[in-house]
């Protein structure tokens, strides 16, 4: 194997700088700006290659020969009506951005087919505080709803999503909001699951897995009734099943 293609382990450092909790995997940036955590940053140096909106702006962006992610947290439900994106302090380690960071390692040790995790920022202000995190993009990918906008896909592709989400399920890992959109297919049709806020390893218990999959099914369902062009049918879930439970 080429050693220059084998991926290093994340070696995280940590810092604080007033307020500012900061951590960065040493591997992944040679020489970290506390700005990176920031669009305005990326904008300046001409380096934003895309955009993604949900709760808010996600932002593709390009660092030398690496292409990342830069997400800010932001509330959803009823509570993100009124509060959008400050979260009560409770300790550096119990914030959203260190629980997803802590938890895209372990996914990494576990070779899950997961996004690597860069950095992330804690800005602490009163008893609140907000956050950002910076992930690898995973290259040359689309999620299942843009994909199955456009055409069908294959019963071995349904097949190897079933398995790759047994996979997690079998190391305890819960992914807090399974969904179509969070499931991606590379250009070599890799299964990749993505956004990890508010997910945790757990005990692989039936209870929760079973949950995990009846949300991704009404994602499915959702995402029929929304749009014009859904190239999803109930033959195709029953073929994720079976990959699912062949495992």
């Amino acid at each position: 194997m080429n050693p220059s293609a084998i991926v290093k382990p994340c070696q995280e450092k940590i810092f604080q700088q007033g307020n500012n909790f900061y951590c960065f995997d040493e591997n992944s940036i040679e020489s970290f700006n506390e700005e990176m955590l920031s669009p305005d940053y990326w904008q300046q140096q001409g380096a934003i290659t895309g955009t993604a909106q949900g709760r808010g702006t996600t932002y593709f962006v390009r660092h030398l020969h690496d292409e990342w992610v830069l997400r800010h947290y932001y509330r959803g439900g009823l509570i993100g009506k009124f509060i959008h994106d400050s979260y009560l302090f409770t300790g550096f380690n119990k914030t959203r951005a260190a629980i997803e960071f802590n938890l895209l390692k372990t996914l990494s040790s576990l070779n899950l087919p997961a996004p690597k995790p860069i950095a992330y920022r804690v800005k602490k202000s009163g008893l609140c505080y907000q956050a950002d995190i910076l992930t690898a993009r995973i290259a040359n990918a689309q999620d299942l709803v843009a994909a199955l906008s456009v055409d069908s896909i294959d019963a071995q592709i349904w097949h190897d999503i079933g398995r790759c989400i047994k996979a997690f399920h079998q190391q305890g890992i819960y992914h807090h909001d399974l969904n179509a959109h969070n499931i991606l297919l590379d250009k070599n049709s890799k299964v990749w699951l993505i956004d990890f806020d508010r997910g945790e390893q757990r005990q692989p218990e039936k209870t929760w897995q079973q949950a995990n999959i009846d949300r991704l099914l009404r994602s499915f369902k959702k995402e029929q009734a929304k749009l014009a062009e859904f190239h999803w049918q109930d033959k195709d879930w029953q073929v994720l099943l079976e990959g699912y439970l062949s495992t």
